[in-house]
């Protein structure tokens, strides 16, 4: 019943706030502008799509055709009355990879990210705040060529993160949220998946629930004053949790990185990686070396990493 409710929770804040988000863009949109001048509510938002293609005729050296494209959501909206600041975000991303004449579509990127934190001055650049985050994708993955077995799903897995703390902002480019007491579910709704003890669940089981430590930091600039970087945005955050109960030691990870160039109003590149780290995630790896993983092959924590690389299409608006 408890799971069921922090769902339901989660749904309906999700959809009233799916006009606003970003942490990217949109926070350091806003950390531009002094603090004390803030009120009421300030959004932004941005709309990106990426393509790539090779097309290969009577080409001797060989190859296949390709298509790619990759799509993403970013929105952003902070409300600040006096000592007060509520902070939300929405994350929305989506990729898919086409290789040769009748080659499946591959999935490259898949993600739902949505934040809200709600803080109180509590003295000078530091905030008493609570913080939710939830995190899932939207549809099945494989692991390519296979197709008819998934790894993955929509909320399967999921991941609800609710934490209390305090929020430390000692500029407009850092900021570091530390939560000694956190509640962290993961979901798991897929019943083959969760049969199969997949990221962690019991076998049989759909969710998880750790009790730990939290700490999420991020840094966010754009004004640079050199010419070489005037066009350039960088951003990159990082989350932390160590679970009380089981392992402390082996902190789960999660790194993102973006590091934006502006070619002009509607055109421009991008690097965007990812790097996750969680001992309860266990992957196939290549044991005897010979770059192919076989089933029955040996599974055990690896670092994941990803990364993103883009030219194309972009809109920013408020």
């Amino acid at each position: 019943m408890k799971t069921k409710f922090l769902v339901f929770f989660l749904l309906i804040t999700a959809i009233s706030q799916m006009s606003y988000g970003q942490v990217t863009d949109g926070e350091k949109t806003l950390r531009s502008v002094i603090a004390d001048t803030l009120k009421g509510w300030k959004t932004h938002g941005v709309i990106s799509v990426n393509l790539g293609q090779t097309s290969l005729t009577n080409w001797s050296a060989g190859g296949q055709n390709s298509f790619a494209i990759n799509g993403l959501f970013s929105g952003f909206a902070e409300y600040r009355k006096n000592k007060y600041v509520w902070t939300n975000s929405l994350d929305l991303g989506y990729g898919i990879l086409k290789q040769g004449t009748n080659g499946v579509p591959m999935k490259t990127d898949d993600k739902i990210d949505f934040l809200s934190k709600f803080g109180m001055e509590a003295f000078k650049n530091v905030y008493y705040a609570a913080l939710l985050n939830f995190k899932t994708q939207m549809t099945p993955g494989y692991k390519y060529p296979d197709t008819e077995n998934k790894i993955s799903n929509l909320f399967a897995p999921a991941y609800l993160l609710v934490a209390l703390g305090a929020d430390y902002k000692p500029d407009k480019y850092f900021s570091a949220f530390i939560a000694p007491l956190t509640d962290k579910y993961t979901f798991v709704r897929d019943q083959k998946l969760s049969d199969a003890g997949a990221f962690g669940v019991t076998p049989g089981k759909k969710s998880l629930q750790e009790i730990g430590g939290y700490l999420r930091a991020i840094y966010s600039r754009s004004d640079f004053k050199s010419e070489a970087l005037k066009n350039i945005s960088f951003t990159t955050k990082i989350d932390l949790f160590s679970n009380y109960g089981k392992n402390p030691q082996n902190v789960v990870v999660n790194w993102e990185t973006l590091i934006s160039l502006k070619v002009n109003k509607f055109i421009s590149a991008s690097l965007n990686t990812q790097l996750i780290y969680d001992d309860k995630i266990k992957i196939p790896f290549d044991k005897n070396g010979d770059g192919i993983i076989a089933d029955g092959e040996a599974v055990g924590s690896k670092i994941q990493f990803k990364e993103i690389l883009g030219v194309g299409f972009s809109y920013n608006f408020k």
